[in-house]
């Protein structure tokens, strides 16, 4: 018999627990919000609006690496920066511990996703990400880790070749990873030296709140130390000439607060395929959490691996394209 994972044991009741252990009154409000990595909830409370909780996937972060989050945001909330960072207790500590789960509390932040179409929204979203970036320029983190090639690459793909590929995939799988993964690595030692920083590191819709006329960004959780141009590159969409466009307009407000270095837009083309081979691994990890089989029933099908290895050929083809470039 398959033991529960862990998170099922996060009733309404334990969760409104955890949140009143840190000295808040709960109404009995709790409202599940969408999220996979970790587990969401807003929850009411007596005093006034509603809080955010985000209970940690045991096993991810250690409580080291999930403290460089914390300390991040709040170094950009200091700074008077549009970020949604976690609250502190009085002693000033930000991450709790509860029924053997880690979580850590925010304030609920309205808002709905940008329109990447808009160049006006984009300029403002590049003068948002040259502040996040200066600061995070200033000093690495101490514990998380690197986006590169071997985590979100190598990694990946031992992984799913090992316990997920099946057999009448297997190679072709290997093959054009390998090639994939040579192309990367070849395009990140052309570029020459690329300055890392402390970035979001998932800079996606979803992951920034557009409200009062400017852009609020959450959601912390992935971030890493990598070139700047992974919180740019996930912003462009449409062909080259749209994308074209958009890049120069994030660019406009970006400079007006931090340099970007040209030669990391020969990155973009490698980080995207960095990032399909780390979802395809994402979702393996995560297979055993019943989310996942009910969220996504097509992942580990055959149909999906062949799918899947025709979108890494496409994108290999697209390593080899000169990369954007301003005008």
């Amino acid at each position: 018999m398959t033991a529960p994972h862990p998170f099922q044991s996060l009733s309404p009741d334990f969760v409104m627990d955890a949140v009143e252990s840190q000295g808040f009154r709960c109404d009995c409000r709790n409202l599940a919000l969408n999220s996979y990595e970790n587990r969401v909830y807003q929850v009411g409370t007596e005093e006034g609006d509603p809080l955010v909780v985000k209970f940690y996937r045991p096993g991810r972060w250690s409580d080291p690496q999930i403290l460089d989050e914390h300390l991040f945001c709040l170094e950009l909330a200091f700074h008077e920066l549009p970020v949604v960072a976690p609250w502190t207790n009085p002693a000033g500590e930000s991450l709790f511990h509860h029924g053997g789960f880690r979580f850590a509390i925010y304030p609920r932040q309205g808002g709905h996703a940008p329109e990447f179409d808009n160049l006006a929204n984009l300029c403002t979203l590049g003068r948002m990400l040259g502040r996040i970036h200066r600061v995070g320029a200033v000093q690495p983190f101490s514990h998380r880790p690197p986006l590169d090639s071997r985590t979100f690459g190598y990694d990946s793909v031992d992984l799913v070749a090992e316990r997920f590929i099946p057999s009448e995939y297997r190679q072709s799988y290997l093959t054009v990873t390998r090639q994939l993964l040579e192309a990367v690595d070849a395009s990140f030692a052309g570029a020459g030296p690329i300055r890392s920083i402390r970035a979001h590191g998932d800079c996606h819709s979803g992951n920034i709140l557009w409200r009062d006329n400017g852009p609020h960004f959450v959601d912390f959780d992935d971030a890493r130390m990598a070139p700047a141009v992974q919180d740019l590159w996930m912003m462009l969409s449409g062909d080259r000439a749209r994308q074209t466009a958009q890049l120069e307009a994030l660019l406009e407000g970006y400079r007006e607060f931090f340099d970007f270095q040209p030669r990391e837009l020969r990155l973009i083309e490698p980080l995207r395929a960095l990032r399909m081979l780390h979802h395809s691994a994402w979702l393996a990890r995560r297979w055993e959490d019943p989310m996942f089989p009910a969220t996504f029933p097509w992942f580990n099908t055959v149909r999906y691996w062949g799918e899947q290895i025709l979108h890494l050929r496409e994108q290999l083809a697209a390593l080899v394209e000169p990369p954007l470039a301003l005008p």
